[in-house]
């Protein structure tokens, strides 16, 4: 089925992105047929090297302070750093604040921005990645990695790149507590571990930051298509966070996600591209317990015919927008 590309969200959200969470869309066919799989991808595209276990994925869970009193909606992302041993100095101290228990939210999502540019320039530079990993430190190698290779699975799912900027609105997402709530209920009753959802919440639509539909009709933060949904979303409300991730999880378990979740995973989006990203962040999410919090805070990106886009918060499009004209608009 024809669905929204996850490189396109957060070009890390999520990771995505787009190219999210990050976290969070270009329009592309994925790689598969047109069968019945739920959602549509929209977000980041961020890597490494190993994958996710059911096991390993429910041992950790993130824990943040939501409350501080400041916009971090409003943050810009910085640029990337332009030689790899700049960039493996952005990616450490982004990766530093992240982990800090005691860094405000407003440094984790200034750090969050700059991890996510970080990641996005090494994915499209793999003649980096030799010097950029031998000016970090070993424990950050894996991480790297895996960020790394999930960005340049979803970014190769793009064939096509579409010449104007979506019909969306960015919105904040749902606050930080309550949506790991509802990864973890749903994991509860249904066995799907909590990272995983997140990571498809993070690349379908930046963790609901966008609001759109699709071409071919999928909606909601988890991007189910009617079908999908009458039959998964036991009567609720697919543009409702809950709601959404609880169906999420009931599709994926129907299709014997707590088992098989590669198989899950590709019932969801029917590309093996998109099945190892997500494994991807999840097993970042798995890694550490401070990972969702940066991802949380992760930009959405679109990635047209004339470059990557940011889509800030209160971007609001009800038509297409020819995205060279936008871009020279920015100045670019």
């Amino acid at each position: 089925m024809r669905r929204l590309s996850p490189a396109a969200v957060l070009g890390s959200v999520v990771g995505v992105a787009a190219l999210a969470v990050g976290a969070v869309v270009v329009l592309s066919g994925d790689d598969g047929s047109d069968a019945a799989p739920p959602t549509t991808a929209a977000a980041p595209s961020d890597t490494a090297a190993t994958t996710a276990s059911s096991s390993s994925a429910t041992t950790t869970e993130p824990t943040t302070s939501t409350t501080e009193a400041v916009d971090v909606w409003s943050l810009e992302p910085p640029p990337a750093a332009g030689d790899p041993a700049g960039l493996a100095a952005q990616i450490a101290e982004a990766e530093a604040t992240i982990r800090d228990e005691r860094a405000s939210e407003v440094d984790v999502a200034r750090a969050a921005l700059a991890q996510q540019v970080a990641y996005r320039a090494l994915g499209a530079r793999p003649e980096w990645d030799e010097a950029v990993l031998a000016a970090l430190p070993a424990e950050l190698h894996e991480t790297v990695r895996r960020h790394v290779e999930a960005r340049r699975e979803l970014r190769a799912m793009h064939t096509r790149l579409s010449p104007t900027l979506p019909a969306w609105e960015i919105v904040p997402p749902a606050p930080y507590d309550e949506l790991l709530s509802h990864y973890r209920e749903a994991e509860a009753e249904f066995g799907i571990p909590w990272p995983y959802l997140a990571a498809i919440n993070l690349v379908e639509t930046g963790t609901g930051r966008i609001r759109g539909t699709s071409v071919a009709g999928a909606q909601g933060p988890m991007q189910f298509m009617p079908a999908t949904w009458e039959a998964y979303g036991a009567g609720g409300d697919v543009h409702d966070h809950r709601d959404a991730i609880l169906g999420a999880a009931r599709y994926l378990a129907a299709n014997n996600g707590a088992q098989d979740i590669d198989h899950a995973l590709f019932r969801y989006n029917r590309s093996q591209r998109y099945v190892r990203a997500i494994k991807l962040y999840a097993a970042l999410i798995a890694e550490h317990p401070a990972t969702w919090r940066g991802l949380y805070h992760w930009g959405v990106w679109y990635l047209s015919d004339a470059g990557e886009v940011y889509l800030p918060v209160g971007y609001h499009a009800t038509e297409p927008i020819p995205a060279a004209e936008h871009l020279a608009s920015l100045g670019r």
